[in-house]
Order: C-alpha cells, then structure tokens, then sequence
C-alpha cells in the first residue's frame, strides 16, 4: 500500500480528490520503469487537476501530478537499473497517466531523465515542471541572441508572470547571466523579494495586460511569457528590432490578440515553448544547465513545503495566485 492522492469521477459524488491508501496492483499496467517517489509538486495544471476547474484529467480514476523524482525500484527498460535517480516532466503524466503526487510511480522509461548529480530529487521538484519550463525559455532566448550578435548589456528582458514559479525561476537564471530583468507582476507586494532573485525592476501588470496597439516603442531584447492573452501581445509589440518572445503560458488566456507588424516590420521571433513533449535530449540538456547555473540559494528563497494532504488546498490557492514561487511536495510526510 502507498499513500496518493486520488481523482475519481462518479455519478454518485461528481468530481473528488482525496488523500488515500492504493494498492500497487491498482496501478494501471502503462509503465516499465517502478519509481518511489521522493518529491512533487503543484503547477498550475496540478491545480487545474486537483480542483476540476478545468478538464485537465482524461482518465478515472487517476492520481494527479505532471511532475516527480525519486529512485527506480524496479526497471524493465534497458535505460534503467534499481537505485538510479531520476526526475520525469510532462507526458501526459497527471493527466492521462498515473502521476507524482503519490508514493509510488509506474511509467514509460523513455519518459525519464538521469537526475544531474549536483541536485538532490527535493531540488529537481523545487525547479520542477515550471523551473525546467523556464529554463527551455532561457535557452531559446540563448540560442537567438546568439545569432544575432545580442550580449546581455544588449538591453532589458521582461519576465512576465513573474511572481509565479517559472517566472522566478527565469529571472534568477536571466539575472546570473548579466541581463537586466525587468518581472511583471499583479503583486507589487512582492517586488522586494523579485529583486531578490535578480530583478532590476518590477512594473505592474496592469501595463502589459490591457489591449494596446500593434506597435509600441521597443523596450526587450527578449521576454520569458506564461500569461499569454494580451500580455503576450503587448510584449510583442515592444520587443526591439530582431529580439525574441518565448512563450509558455496561459495564465491570463489562451487567445493571442496581436498583429503581424512586430514580425514583419522589426524581425521578432516567437518561440513557442512546450515541455510536456520535449525531446529527450533538449530535456537532457536543461536540467545539465540548471544544475550547473541556478543559484541554490535562490531556488531555496522561491520554495516553500507541504504534505501531500496540504496539497489538497494549495491546488486552489496556486489558481487563485496566492502562491509565490514553487510549491514542493514531501510524499512522505
């Protein structure tokens, strides 16, 4: 028996999620790698899942969480053995596939990736699913100034949804980089700790969110974006000649109401981030890069704790936007 949470959807009782006890044998037969698991998390979607607010989760019943990491317990994969450390994001995981928030895993090895060494599994859930998100921002964004002959004196970066865990995570890995971070935000509360994390100013979202016009005066060189909506429009229109949006998120909605004219008329480039099927290797490469350049300290100043019953009610807190950073979650405690 392992402690999970649990999602069913009946007649009877409608949606539920609750904190029980399953059996190993209740794990549906979809996996060939045996993970205990040592830490999860909540995203966003986890919240979407957990509350039913949204229909994120495709299959009854289902235990819920998109991300984990642990240690194999048993491995019919050629790729794994007993002992090793791993972490997994996405996939359908926690949506259509058993998932992390429980203490037990069953899922496809090819889904898993070698937790680097220098990172614990509570360190991999303290990135988790919106940390190794941001990171695929940040990478993108690299790849593009590099091409273009961008250095980070080039000018400002925004990051937007900058109070939530992939924002934080973008700005203390922007930040370490030499650029200078400007975090958009609907909590000016919080401006202090996103200095902090390396932000060199925090604007109110209020200035991004409204519709504006096609064209505005260029500002970012390159812009971290999990609101999409208007916000993603407006970052848009005043990115500078041949700078980049890369864009991840939905928070604000997933409409996208903006025009050609910053495309055409000033090269910017939108990359489309998606980490649910990212290839092996792009997943590989940005968990090297995050043990290597993310600042402990800061990721530590971005988390906070709690049970797996406790995530019963932070799955509603994260999508009303009262959670700040990350929220990682002890499967065992």
């Amino acid at each position: 028996m392992f402690k999970a949470l649990l999602i069913n959807k009946t007649d009877d009782a409608g949606y539920t999620c609750a904190l029980t006890e399953v059996e190993e044998s209740q794990i549906p037969g979809q996996g060939d790698v045996t993970v205990a698991v040592e830490w999860s998390t909540i995203n966003y979607k986890d919240g979407l899942a957990i509350t039913g607010k949204s229909p994120v989760v495709r299959s009854f019943p289902l235990v819920p969480g998109i991300d984990f990491a642990g240690t194999v317990t048993a491995s019919e994969h050629p790729r794994w053995k007993k002992g090793d450390r791993v972490v997994l994001n996405g996939f359908g995981v926690g949506e259509s596939h058993w998932g992390g928030l429980a203490q037990m895993a069953r899922v496809k090895g090819d889904w898993l990736v070698a937790l680097p060494d220098a990172l614990s599994t509570r360190d991999a859930m303290a990135i988790g699913t919106a940390g190794y998100t941001a990171m695929l921002c940040v990478q993108a964004l690299q790849r593009h100034w590099t091409e273009a002959g961008m250095d980070a004196g080039s000018g400002e970066v925004l990051v937007t949804g900058a109070g939530g865990g992939v924002g934080g995570v973008a700005i203390a890995l922007l930040s370490a980089m030499g650029h200078k971070v400007v975090a958009s935000t609907g909590r000016l509360e919080e401006s202090d700790y996103l200095k902090s994390l390396g932000a060199a100013e925090v604007i109110d979202r209020s200035a991004l969110s409204a519709p504006g016009k096609p064209m505005q005066k260029e500002r970012w060189i390159g812009v971290v974006d999990s609101v999409g909506s208007h916000t993603l429009a407006n970052a848009c229109a005043s990115t500078r000649y041949g700078g980049a949006v890369a864009a991840c998120g939905l928070a604000q909605g997933m409409d996208f109401p903006a025009s050609v004219a910053p495309f055409i008329l000033r090269g910017v480039t939108l990359y489309g981030i998606d980490s649910v099927m990212a290839p092996l290797a792009k997943r590989e490469s940005a968990w090297q890069q995050l043990a290597r350049d993310l600042d402990r300290g800061k990721l530590e100043a971005i988390t906070q704790e709690v049970s797996l019953a406790e995530a019963l009610t932070a799955g509603p807190a994260i999508l009303a936007g009262q959670v700040r950073g990350r929220l990682v979650v002890n499967v065992n405690a």
